[in-house]
Formats: structure tokens, sequence, C-alpha cells
């Protein structure tokens, strides 16, 4: 598929549930979120529908987000249903790895291809503190569960949060030294919980660059700026979706666990897709494709969405 601009979308970030067993403090409120009626979220046929559509219209690789997408019912079905379809080359997840103990080798033989957790400190006191109730051992627990099933590169995600987490950007680095794994700084966007949070809470991804002065830059994987340091087997990540506005090369859309298609993360523009089948589905991704922004507006003023992240999927 292309937009009006001429980039190639074949990238759907698919939200499975907008719950999670953490309620970190740039995603959620301290209380959660006030779950939605059970009739509202699609069920997991319908969500292998529009995933089947999309990706006859030309996705070509699909990550399941939340929430925590560990936690939905059936998650094990639905990947299994969206390996079988055909075109499909790539079907991934980002969790934050507390199931993963339990649920590694289940995911690898239903046919996930490929982990993205989320490790934003490796300090025990900080990691409570960002998600206000986790364990560190469960999310280190949890990558090494990935490792130990044959999952091959996995993406440790941590967002820079300015005078929280800054002393663990060379600690978190350190963990591509002797693993073949790929650690990703990810700017935090003023969005939901954070988008009134005071300036110097967005660090700038530079801030890795200073903290790691032995990394080198090898090259580009998608959005994110690779770098490695001499020696290290493994890579870091710069994802700069601030500093850096890398919409000119945006791939993806989302599609949210209530049924409606994003063409933009920071777009207040959503299209409900609950209710269509066949042709009439795919014209609509189509569609929605079509009108996909130019940029996001982050840097005058935040995210025009007005839905969080967790509703949205990261």
């Amino acid at each position: 598929m292309r937009d009006l601009t001429g980039r190639t979308v074949d990238y759907l970030r698919l939200s499975v549930t907008d719950l999670c067993n953490y309620r970190c403090i740039y995603c959620m409120g301290e209380e959660g979120v006030c779950k939605l009626p059970h009739r509202e979220i699609c069920s997991i046929e319908e969500l292998t529908e529009m995933s089947r559509a999309a990706v006859a219209c030309g996705v070509r690789k699909i990550r399941l987000t939340g929430g925590e997408p560990l936690v939905r019912w059936g998650i094990l079905d639905l990947c299994r249903m969206l390996r079988d379809l055909p075109g499909l080359e790539e079907l991934a997840m980002t969790t934050n790895g507390t199931l993963l103990p339990q649920m590694a080798g289940e995911l690898k033989a239903a046919g996930v291809d490929r982990l993205n957790i989320s490790l934003d400190t490796l300090d025990e006191a900080r990691f409570r503190t960002i998600t206000r109730r986790g364990e560190l051992r469960e999310a280190l627990a949890g990558l090494a569960a990935a490792e130990a099933v044959g999952f091959t590169g996995t993406k440790v995600n941590a967002v820079l949060l300015g005078g929280v987490n800054d002393a663990d950007i060379a600690p978190l680095a350190e963990l591509a030294r002797d693993r073949d794994l790929s650690v990703r700084f990810i700017e935090l966007m003023p969005i939901g919980e954070c988008a009134d949070w005071p300036e110097e809470r967005f660090r700038t991804a530079d801030a890795v660059l200073q903290a790691v002065p032995a990394l080198e830059r090898i090259g580009q994987d998608g959005v994110a700026e690779l770098y490695r340091a001499p020696g290290w087997r493994g890579t870091v990540g710069l994802i700069r979706p601030i500093s850096c506005c890398f919409c000119a090369a945006c791939d993806r859309i989302r599609i949210t666990a209530d049924g409606r298609l994003k063409p933009c993360l920071h777009s207040r523009q959503e299209i409900s897709l609950r209710g269509l089948h066949g042709m009439e589905l795919e014209e609509t991704i189509r569609q929605g494709v079509a009108v996909k922004p130019l940029r996001h507006h982050l840097a005058a003023g935040g995210s025009d969405s007005p839905r969080a992240m967790h509703e949205i999927g990261g």
C-alpha cells in the first residue's frame, strides 16, 4: 500500500488489549484503567479478520501490542491464526516480559518470530518506581526465557526519562556487550500520562552517546539509528521521534483493541473497522492509509491523539 505522499505502508501494530499488569508512570495512571465492557473489545476472530484484510492490502509485518499482550485471553490462538495468513512475513510482539518464563516456548511454537521486551532500568528500586508494581527479577527472567527457547533478534526497549533513569543508560546499553540483542533507547513522547510533564523529563537520544562515548554509528534499522561499541556482540539503537522526526519514512498503521484504524499514532483520526468484511474492509483500510498524515506535531505542542499509549498500542 502507498499513501498519498508515496510512502509504502506494510507494517501493522495490532493492539490486543488496553490492560496491563504494570502501571508505568509514563503510560497509565496509578489506579490503572477503566476496563472496557467485553463487547467493546474485538474478539480473536475479529482481530484475525482485520489482520487478514491488512495483509491482503500489502501489510507484511504485524506486531502485537497492548497494554500487555500476554494478559489477553486467547493470545496463543491469535498468534497461530496470524502466522497462517498467506503473505505475512513477520509476526512480532512487544511485551514487558513478566509472563515469558511461562509462555516464551509456547509463543515460539505458535509462530512468533521476534520479541521486543520493555525494560527502562536495571535498578530494583527504580524499576518499582517506574512500573509501580513490578519486580526487576521478573523482567530479567523473561529476557532469559526468550533466549533459552531460541528467540533471536530480540530488542530491549528503554524509554529515556530525564531525571528518572539517566543513570541506567550505560548499564542498559551494556546488555548488548556480550548478547545477541539490540538495546533501543526511545525518546519520551508527550502523549497521555506524560503530555504535561516538565521539559526536563524529555531527554534527547544524544544522552546515550554522551553516556556511552565508545558507540560508533553502523547504520539504520527502520526508525532506529544503529550503533555498536568495539568488541560488542549486540547493538544499541536510538529512536528519535522528537529530536529527529522520521515521519517521512513511516511505514506503519495501527489497529486498536476496540477495532479502530489509526493511520498515525499522534493524529485524532480513527476509522472504525468493526462490522466490516471482505472487500469493504480492505477498501476501508486502503482509504485509511491514503489519508495518513504527513507528520506529527509533537515539537509544536504534543500529540493530537485523545488516547493514551496503552489505549492505542505501543
